[in-house]
């Protein structure tokens, strides 16, 4: 009934000198799992930078801290129900968004946003897919609207590769005051343990390991690994425990998330050096006859565990049952560091805790796959208007509103930029600043070139972030994989790794948390996913002054290119979708190159100058400017023969090129001239390359027209092309 292997077996009795009770096999079991251990990643994970000048806390806890200013803090995490989404998408979706809603609580801050990152198979082919799509879309929508936290920011990808491994990722952002922060991690001897929240019962059992092994044609079996999702529970607790921290009531807060009990108990108390008495029998359960193993791995969801002192135990138990919070005490903290795990008065488990939480590290064989050919002759597009049709309705490209719209994005009425509107996200803050919030990733070119894809992906972050006013200030980052056994698989983890630790040092960018997902595979026919990171990034705008959107606003504007435009179209949208050319030559990044950029046009933006701005990433310069023509309704007219760039001069390569760090902006006339100044002063490529106005999109190569449609026609194209595709 347990996945460790041989070695780990016998490393378990030497650690222990013995041979270990059923219940303490289930706790490494749980702990030791890839998903709770990173066991094969850890070493990696070790060379990312984790500290800044405002990072509070960073990675090993449930949430990462950012300082704000003013006394105010920012946490943010992200978590991913891939295999629980896979078997059911409704309930699996809807328990990710209730499990990273928690992580935020554990820190004492309140969740103010939620984020999702969405990956399937071809909707245009599978019926499959487009029944997870709808229903993770709707478990989503279901929870997070349940409990009054918009959904304001994400982005949803299809690929072949996702067909049997879709991806469902959720990132949650909180807001606290810094005398309100609490450490997940329980410091004080003779503390009580609450669990509070839902009944525990059968569902989920098992959750961990399902997560850490590859599905395949079995998998449909195991729907009992899935949690059951209740929001209404999720909204109590979230109520009550606020109101627990801002009374001071807390010593700290541990969200039960994969392996339940098994492994919540020694994490909590493993940083801090102390153990634990834990009595399962004191458990609060949905059926009587739960064996005590059962009551030990369970992943019931809306559960939580609360640390409180004794002075305090009695107006905790209090408040939850004034919001009619069921809870039990079951345990306390010890100062021996032990676990110690009672059944009906009976001693069932007694290990230290350390061996318990510290898994043997797994070594895992790296291999570059065989080369993919990077040079190919690009056959030349008859018809560059019909390509671009094709494009901007593809599923990849067009707009994603079908899946917003079913999302509560103005809840708590903290919203100030919603989906659609700009780049990023942007929520008011307490402390009269504003935070900028996006949610990315790029499988595409990480299969062609991990190491380059992953700085292609940091550098689009960036950029998101400028376009709306804002300075980066960190990132959460997870990373999803195949098979860490197979070699190729790792080898691209690796890869993914150095890229963004490569990226992040240079820009000096914090990573604060994060999280490894592995066995994305289905083992039925050896198929993997791409290498999918997925960053999620939060950034700072001082004033509301300079929130800048994504679509023009004027007529009579210049509209300036910053940045080089190469013609390096490899894991490009264009040359998939119109050439079903995978591979090719990623564009390369230049870190410098990228905050001289980005800092340039924030300075820009800040001298009044900008009046919109949008960064080129999928789909190239034509799709940029047909999204900013479309909202306002007003059209532009550029010719791509000033454009600054490097390599062939195609016009195919100049309007659909995914290459270099570049952003679009719409410039006030009458400061032009201090725009320019801002950008040659930095040292930064850029040209005039026309002005808006009209109703239509036209776009030239000097003489030669390359595109002329008119606004409606181009919202015809992308707005509605993902609900046709959906039925």
């Amino acid at each position: 009934m347990f996945n460790l292997t041989p070695d780990e077996v016998r490393y378990a009795r030497e650690r222990l000198g013995r041979e270990p009770t059923l219940i303490e096999w289930a706790m490494m079991n749980a702990l030791w799992s890839e998903h709770c251990s990173y066991k094969s990643s850890r070493h990696l994970l070790k060379t990312l930078p984790t500290s800044g000048y405002r990072v509070v806390l960073g990675p090993g806890y449930d949430a990462g801290i950012v300082d704000v200013g003013e006394g105010w803090v920012v946490s943010v995490h992200i978590e991913s129900h891939n295999h629980p989404s896979a078997i059911d998408p409704y309930g699996g979706a809807a328990t990710g968004v209730g499990g990273v809603v928690r992580d935020i609580l554990t820190v004492g801050t309140k969740p103010i946003a939620i984020l999702n990152s969405l990956r399937f198979g071809d909707i245009m082919k599978s019926g499959h897919s487009r029944w997870l799509l709808k229903n993770v879309v709707k478990g989503i929508s279901d929870y997070g609207n349940s409990i009054g936290i918009p959904t304001v920011a994400g982005e949803v990808e299809f690929d072949e590769c996702f067909e049997r491994n879709c991806l469902v990722d959720v990132a949650c952002v909180g807001v606290a005051h810094k005398n309100s922060l609490l450490i997940p991690s329980a410091r004080e001897v003779g503390s009580h343990i609450l669990l509070v929240g839902n009944a525990t019962g059968r569902d989920g059992i098992g959750g961990a390991n399902l997560a850490s092994k590859t599905l395949d044609s079995s998998s449909e079996s195991e729907r009992g690994a899935v949690q059951i999702p209740d929001p209404y529970m999720e909204k109590i607790i979230i109520d009550a425990i606020e109101e627990l921290v801002e009374k001071g009531l807390l010593l700290a807060i541990k969200d039960l998330g994969a392996g339940g009990l098994a492994t919540a108990i020694p994490e909590l108390v493993h940083k801090s050096k102390m153990g634990a008495i834990l009595d399962l029998s004191a458990v609060h359960l949905r059926e009587g006859d739960m064996s005590s193993l059962e009551v030990l791995i369970s992943e019931s969801q809306e559960r939580m565990l609360l640390v409180v002192s004794s002075e305090n135990l009695e107006e905790v138990r209090s408040i939850l049952e004034k919001y009619e919070v069921p809870n039990s005490l079951i345990g306390k903290v010890t100062p021996d560091g032990r676990i110690k795990v009672l059944w009906r008065g009976e001693l069932i488990a007694d290990a230290p805790v350390d061996v318990l939480v510290e898994a043997p590290p797994s070594q895992k064989e790296s291999r570059r796959p065989q080369r993919r050919p990077d040079s190919f002759t690009l056959p030349r597009v008859s018809n560059l208007e019909d390509a671009f049709v094709s494009l901007l309705s593809s599923p990849n490209v067009c707009s994603k509103r079908w899946v917003y719209e079913q999302y509560d994005q103005e809840v708590g009425a903290r919203t100030v930029v919603r989906p659609g509107e700009a780049d990023a996200a942007v929520m008011k803050l307490p402390n009269g600043k504003y935070l900028a919030l996006k949610i990315d990733g790029d499988p595409k070119k990480c299969h062609v070139d991990p190491y380059m894809g992953a700085m292609n992906l940091l550098s689009e972050s960036l950029r998101n972030l400028t376009c709306v006013g804002a300075e980066m200030t960190a990132i959460v980052d997870h990373l999803q994989f195949g098979d860490p056994n197979d070699p190729e698989v790792y080898w691209s983890f690796e890869e993914v790794v150095k890229g963004i630790r490569d990226y992040c040092v240079a820009a000096e960018i914090p990573i604060v948390g994060g999280k490894v997902s592995f066995y994305n595979s289905d083992s039925t026919t050896g198929k993997a996913i791409k290498p999918t990171p997925v960053i999620c990034a939060v950034g700072l705008i001082s004033d509301h002054r300079y929130i800048t959107r994504s679509s023009f606003r004027k007529v009579g504007s210049p509209v300036v290119a910053v940045g080089i435009t190469s013609d390096e179209v490899g894991g490009s949208e264009y040359l998939e979708r119109v050439h079903g050319i995978t591979g090719g030559a990623v564009p390369k990044v230049d870190v410098r190159e990228d905050v001289r950029l980005s800092q340039s046009v924030l300075q820009a933006i800040y001298s009044g100058a900008v009046v919109s701005a949008h960064d080129c990433s999928r789909g190239g310069l034509g799709v940029a400017l047909a999204e900013m023509c479309m909202t306002n309704g007003i059209g532009v007219k550029v010719d791509l023969s000033k454009l600054p760039t490097t390599g062939d001069h195609r016009a195919d390569l100049r309007l659909f090129s995914e290459g270099r760090s570049r952003v679009l902006m719409e410039v006030d006339k009458s400061k032009l001239k201090d725009c320019e100044r801002i950008l040659r002063g930095a040292g930064v490529p850029y040209a005039i390359i026309g002005v808006t106005g009209g109703r239509r999109l036209e776009i030239n190569l000097k003489q030669r027209e390359l595109i002329d449609l008119s606004v409606s026609e181009l919202r015809e194209f992308y707005r509605d092309a993902l609900s046709l595709y959906m039925g």
